[in-house]
């Protein structure tokens, strides 16, 4: 594991002043700002007190700014796209972010597999660490953070994109979620972490030990979704409030007033309203007062954290070329990721990505419960459901449909042998299906018991050749399977007959389809209405 960059002697150490660049300048080599001069243009005067600018509003004026704003917004997206693939300035964002980002050694070898096949996709994992180490006493008081609650981790959330880029999805667990750790057996998900950190001897350096909590995370949540988690990313609260600041505050809409200066020290208004540092953080850590409290406070996570991305995906951004610097450079020294995460590969994988194609939600769960000690737990759905609800969500979309073939001809069912074998556990039932054949015009060449009885579906199996003999059988059947099978004899078709099979001339029973596994409270990075 890579600790933390030292600070050169003779500068200070990280600022809290939003967009400060902190410990980690970049050599005057990789700094655009080095030996340039400022810029020698006026600035424009303000318009008086009063009045509005010679160029403002009119109909037509502001029917042009509606004709700009698009241009504009495509042209931002345009912009983008060239920034990041044909000019350096792509390789200069990275060096950056390198120049700034901690690294951790969070990915173990083992207990890290999942279960599905491996793909292009990216699944990571984004954990908050309530840890305030790093903050001075006049920050704490600033911030409302109160005392240090050592090692917990109480936001963590899996954030899933695609091959493509095309989109991402952000699944949120609760603290208090009732899970295996491995090798400590069942306890609150925010423990995995200082399970882990202090399973590591304490003689060694704290950089091992902050991998340590990293690595049994990280198999917590591997074991619990079934899925590889291929990289770690962790925000202190120093690092949120001065990123929140950089943005340039987040717009959220609140759907009643909230006073919670006992606790986090959260006192807002109703309604839409722009929050940035210290508001930012009392906002995302509120849960008590709120008809909810932790499944609330999730929500505002997910909320701010989709107002931020808003705010990355806006022209105001995509074309500012310093904002993007400051940006970047504050999201690289607010993270401590795992070795291997390349920051602006994932952006440019992302680049496709849209407010709408940004999805949050809460893992499902059944509802608080209390453990043997009385404390209070989250029980989340079980093992199976919890696996099909995250291999629903990493499932690759489909390919288009292509077109289906014509179907072959059929004949005169006289000229069908057919063989019709048991195969739905219900005794009698070839015996039925012949006889309905042979009022149907079809010879049969013999009855039996499939090599199985547990057959789902009917299934009409035929050699190479006899296309048209099984698209008559078929058709006699219809919604069966219909299957080559080299080891028949030409010229007889086989019958196999299954659970949905309800009789000749009758379309066999749809199989029911598996029900998808939602997860809680689904909303998008577009969606600003209101929230608790």
């Amino acid at each position: 594991m890579s600790p933390k960059k030292p600070t050169p002697p003779g500068e200070s150490g990280r600022s809290a002043e939003p967009g400060a660049s902190g410990d980690r300048s970049l050599p005057p080599r990789l700094d655009p700002r080095v030996g340039r001069s400022g810029s020698s243009r006026a600035p424009r005067p303000a318009a008086p007190a009063g009045h509005a600018p010679a160029d403002a509003a009119g109909p037509a004026r502001r029917g042009r700014t509606r004709r700009t704003t698009i241009v504009v917004r495509a042209l931002a997206g345009l912009l983008s796209a060239v920034l990041l693939s044909t000019t350096g300035w792509s390789w200069y964002l990275g060096q950056v972010a390198e120049a700034s980002v901690n690294r951790t050694d969070a990915i173990p070898d083992t207990g890290n597999e999942g279960t599905g096949e491996a793909t292009e996709a990216m699944n990571l994992l984004l954990v908050g660490s309530d840890s305030r180490a790093d903050l001075t006493d006049e920050q704490l008081r600033e911030l409302n953070a109160g005392e240090d609650s050592g090692l917990n981790t109480d936001t963590i959330i899996l954030v899933h994109v695609p091959a493509d880029g095309s989109a991402a999805s952000f699944v949120s667990f609760p603290r208090d979620s009732y899970v295996k750790i491995p090798g400590y057996g069942w306890d609150k998900l925010n423990a995995a972490y200082a399970y882990g950190y202090n399973g590591v001897d304490d003689s060694m350096p704290e950089p091992e030990r902050q991998a340590g909590g990293a690595q049994l995370l990280v198999q917590t949540i591997s074991e619990l979704t079934g899925l590889q988690i291929d990289h770690y990313a962790e925000v202190d609260l120093l690092g949120f409030f001065q990123l929140s600041s950089v943005v340039g505050g987040v717009e959220v809409n609140l759907c009643a007033a909230v006073d919670d200066r006992a606790y986090s020290g959260a006192v807002f208004a109703a309604g839409p309203q722009t929050i940035s540092g210290a508001d930012a953080l009392r906002f995302v850590r509120q849960r008590h007062g709120l008809p909810r409290g932790d499944y609330d406070r999730i929500i505002r996570q997910q909320v701010f954290i989709a107002g931020v991305l808003r705010k990355m995906l806006s022209e105001d951004v995509l074309l500012d070329l310093g904002k993007q610097r400051q940006l970047v450079e504050a999201a690289s020294q607010a993270l401590t990721v795992d070795e291997d995460l390349d920051l602006f590969g994932l952006a440019r994988q992302m680049q496709s990505v849209t407010e709408g194609s940004i999805e949050f939600q809460t893992v499902p769960y059944v509802g608080d419960e209390r453990d043997e000690q009385g404390r209070s737990i989250i029980r989340l759905e079980d093992e199976e459901t919890l696996h099909a609800f995250f291999a629903q969500l990493s499932a690759e979309p489909a390919a288009p449909a292509e077109e289906p073939a014509a179907p072959p001809a059929t004949v005169d069912p006289a000229s069908v042998p057919v063989e019709v074998l048991n195969g739905s556990g219900t005794p009698g039932l070839a015996a039925d299906a012949a006889g309905e054949l042979e009022e149907a015009g079809f010879p049969v060449a013999g009855t039996g018991n499939a090599d199985s009885a547990d057959y789902t579906q009917t299934v009409v199996r035929h050699a190479a050749g006899d296309e048209a003999l099984a698209a008559t059988v078929a058709a006699a059947v219809p919604g069966v399977l219909v299957e080559l099978d080299d080891t028949l004899t030409a010229g007889t078709v086989q019958l196999v007959l299954g659970e949905d099979f309800t009789g000749i001339g009758v379309p066999v029973t749809a199989a029911t389809p598996a029900d998808e596994v939602a997860g809680e409270d689904l909303r998008t990075a577009q969606d600003t209405t209101c929230i608790n």
